[in-house]
């Protein structure tokens, strides 16, 4: 089972199988004139795309030009990363409920254009709104992490694997131009404030392409009603075991949690570990973005192998086998092993993130498990992730070095270990203990 099918059917889950709904007729014909002009749908789902993880990306190689114009902390800076991620965790189960309400591609046009917003709130002056700005952001982007999944699967019922594909490399090369530009930006556009609106205009233009998607679907619903109907509760639904008392559930929640906080603590302070060791910032940032696009391949080749195997434990031990090389590298040599670092902690990180994404279809019954499971996972998984740059960038200020902060992840590797192996076993959580 690939990534790609992975995100479909979880995302797809969320919003159709898990509030459960069918689309009137109306909406159903006009989702069939829409999926005609295949066109106008490419272009919307690979501008979305491009906007969902570059937001992020470009803040971390200038994140110390904002705090020192700021006057902030180190640990003050870090909410810079946070917050996002807490409101991420927040809104992701509110998503599915707004989409059967009002439509994916109203929600989604929605999303964009909070995205817009948020992107441009967090360049005013004052550090509240660079904080109210990434909140906006942190939820016009878990909108769009639950979304696009499943809209995909849903409008390219035959080739679900390619467009999927497609989506999922157009956001990881938005975040690698982003990284990558962030501090030439900065220094053509004289501040970080360039570089956090550099990606305003593109989410702009991505919410222009799909508004007339949306008013579509909207005029083909019922007259000042919903653009879909509610159908019938999953059989046997109201005896459902509570996941919160499933370990299985937990292990998969914690493994998608604590590999998340790696990622993020990543985005928030890799750049800086660099320039602070003595590397260029322009370099550090292309490191950064290097290790970013690196991912593309982790993210694909452990699905595949995941799908074909009983057990996961032994991929599970390997990709964080790879992060703890890359993060244990830092101390040995930062900048002149930083490539090396950088790639294997991408392959980790990648690979980490498919093979969690996986492990929430692979132990689940069915799909309206594997939707229970994602939600859970999802939401636990961002609030736990949000914790890891806020308490390194803590930790960093108190020691004054990275040496501690760098061995408090290698900590969280170790953990990763045992709930990636409590997570791989060949269970469900349905049956599971």
């Amino acid at each position: 089972m690939s990534v790609d099918h992975t995100e479909g059917l979880l995302a797809a889950e969320l919003i159709d199988a898990e509030e459960g709904s069918t689309p009137t007729p109306p909406v159903a014909a006009a989702r069939r004139r829409l999926r005609g002009h295949r066109a106008l749908l490419l272009t919307g789902i690979v501008l979305a795309s491009l906007t969902m993880r570059a937001p992020l990306a470009g803040v971390a190689p200038v994140l110390g030009s904002i705090g020192e114009q700021m006057g902030l902390t180190a640990t003050a800076s870090s909410l810079v990363t946070t917050i996002p991620l807490v409101f991420m965790g927040l809104t992701s189960p509110l998503v599915p409920r707004l989409a059967r309400r009002w439509g994916t591609e109203a929600v989604l046009t929605g999303a964009l254009v909070l995205l817009t917003v948020g992107i441009a709130l967090r360049t005013a002056p004052p550090a509240v709104a660079l904080f109210g700005g990434c909140a906006v952001v942190g939820v016009g982007i878990a909108l769009l992490n639950v979304l696009m999944p499943g809209l995909i699967k849903r409008d390219f019922p035959n080739s679900p694997a390619g467009m999927t594909a497609l989506y999922s490399t157009a956001m990881i090369l938005g975040a690698t131009a982003s990284a990558a530009a962030a501090v030439p930006l900065e220094r053509a556009l004289g501040g970080w404030q360039g570089t956090l609106l550099s990606c305003a205009p593109l989410a702009a233009v991505a919410a222009l392409v799909w508004l007339p998607q949306a008013v579509l679907l909207r005029r083909g619903g019922p007259a000042g009603g919903p653009a879909a109907v509610p159908s019938p509760r999953p059989a046997g639904a109201a005896r459902e075991r509570s996941l919160a008392r499933s370990g299985l559930a937990w292990q998969v929640t914690l493994f998608m949690g604590a590999q998340s906080l790696i990622a993020y603590v990543a985005i928030a302070w890799l750049p800086l570990i660099l320039t602070d060791h003595g590397m260029a910032p322009a370099t550090a940032g292309l490191v950064f973005a290097f290790s970013t696009l690196v991912q593309m391949l982790g993210s694909f080749v452990l699905p595949t192998l995941a799908g074909r195997m009983r057990r996961q434990r032994a991929l599970a031990v390997a990709v964080v086998a790879l992060m703890a090389a890359g993060i244990g590298g830092l101390l040995v040599d930062p900048v002149g092993g930083a490539w090396l670092w950088a790639t294997l902690l991408g392959l980790g990180q990648g690979g980490s993130l498919g093979l969690a994404l996986t492990l929430m279809v692979l132990r689940s019954r069915d799909a309206h498990g594997a939707a229970r499971l994602s939600g859970m996972a999802q939401c636990w998984g961002y609030l736990l992730a949000a914790a890891g740059p806020l308490a390194l960038g803590a930790v960093h200020e108190l020691t004054g070095g990275w040496t501690v902060p760098i061995v408090l992840l290698l900590l969280v590797c170790a953990g990763l270990v045992l709930v990636g192996w409590g997570a791989g076993r060949d269970r469900t959580v349905e049956t599971a203990g």
